[in-house]
């Protein structure tokens, strides 16, 4: 069972009038977070796709690598 806020749950933190500063931080940290770790599962489940689930999205070998081999924190 995963603990992370659904997206509308971070949407809704974030359209708050005013938080207090450190819970401001430690939403946007969350926030982030968040984003680095569904990058960091969508590229090792891309990096594991066969030739035939490539096709059917799009992607060439090559292509899936390139973006399979970037670091989480890069978008």
């Amino acid at each position: 069972m995963s603990h992370a806020l659904h997206p509308a749950q971070i949407a809704a933190l974030n359209s708050q009038t005013r938080l207090p500063v450190l819970a401001a931080v430690a939403v946007g940290f969350a926030v982030a977070v968040v984003k680095w770790d569904t990058r960091r599962k969508t590229r090792l489940t891309l990096a594991h796709l066969t030739d035939y689930q490539l096709k059917d999205i799009g992607l060439d070998r090559l292509s899936a690598h390139a973006e399979a081999s970037k670091p989480f924190w890069q978008g």
